[in-house]
Order: C-alpha cells, then sequence, then structure tokens
C-alpha cells in the first residue's frame, strides 16, 4: 500500500490545483517582481505557440502572460511526468506496467480537464490531455531508460 502514497499525493495536488481559478493560481505580479528588466525578451518573442484557437505570444499577450504560459505548461508536463512515473512504480511487478501507466496518466489527465471544467474562470481544453500526456509519455520513457542499466547490474 505504502507504494501508491506519491501517486496518491500527486493525485491531490493536481486535484486541489483544478479546484483554483486562474485568478488564483497566476504568478504573473511574482514575475513582474523577480524580471523586472524583462531577461530573454528578444528570445522569447521570437515563438508564436498556437493554444486553443490563439496565438499565445510576447506580442499577443505581453511578456510576463507568456512566460507564465510556458511555466504553466512544463508544470503540466513534469506533474503528469511525475504522475506516470508514480504509477509505473506503483504497479510493479506487473507486466505491461508502462503502457497501464501511460493509458491511467491520460485517463487522469483527461479527468482533471474535466474537474477543471467546473472551475470558475478555467477551460478545459483537449490540448492539455495530450500536453499531460506526452508528458508522462515522456518522462516514464526517460525513467525506464535510465533505469535499464541498473536493473541489468541487479539481474547479474
Amino acid at each position: 500500500m505504502k507504494k501508491y502514497i506519491p501517486l496518491a499525493l500527486l493525485v491531490v495536488i493536481i486535484f486541489i490545483s483544478s479546484s483554483q481559478s486562474y485568478e488564483q493560481q497566476s504568478i504573473v505580479p511574482t514575475l513582474q517582481k523577480l524580471f523586472p528588466n524583462q531577461p530573454l525578451h528578444g528570445f522569447l518573442s521570437q515563438f508564436k505557440i498556437p493554444y486553443w484557437g490563439i496565438t499565445v505570444s510576447v506580442e499577443e499577450r505581453g511578456y510576463y502572460y507568456f512566460l507564465e504560459f510556458l511555466i504553466r505548461k512544463v508544470a503540466h508536463l513534469l506533474s503528469f511526468g511525475a504522475i506516470a512515473i508514480a504509477l509505473y512504480i506503483a504497479l510493479y511487478p506487473r507486466k505491461w506496467r508502462y503502457f497501464y501507466a501511460i493509458a491511467i496518466t491520460f485517463s487522469l489527465a483527461a479527468a482533471d480537464e474535466f474537474h477543471q471544467s467546473f472551475t470558475s474562470g478555467r477551460t478545459a481544453t483537449m490540448s492539455d490531455v495530450w500536453l499531460d500526456s506526452f508528458g508522462g509519455l515522456v518522462l516514464l520513457t526517460l525513467f525506464v531508460i535510465i533505469l535499464r542499466p541498473f536493473r541489468k547490474k541487479k539481474n547479474r
């Protein structure tokens, strides 16, 4: 049962986060204090990201909102990557646990977006489900690749 605790904690954190409005989660004021000189402004200005029918860019949204957008999306990738890894570990020694972990991560991402649709000021998008699932796939794959040499040593 102990092996499910990290997974449960991650799911609770995601649930609480999805229950908060954008205004409650916004880090724009903090970014404005931390980066008053807008470092990397020129570099970030080169990017235009299509997202949910709009283009997100420094030009369209402003420097701090664009930076916040990037941070939020990286948080999606890392959060669901951590969930996929926690699932993979919790499912040991089950066969096909890699695929189960990916499928369950996708299901949790979809459930998270559905839950988020009931939070005022938030939208549920399939783009975020795919982003979350991609984070799970990439981080879990890296985790499995990094673990491989250690497993070979253990089996000898």
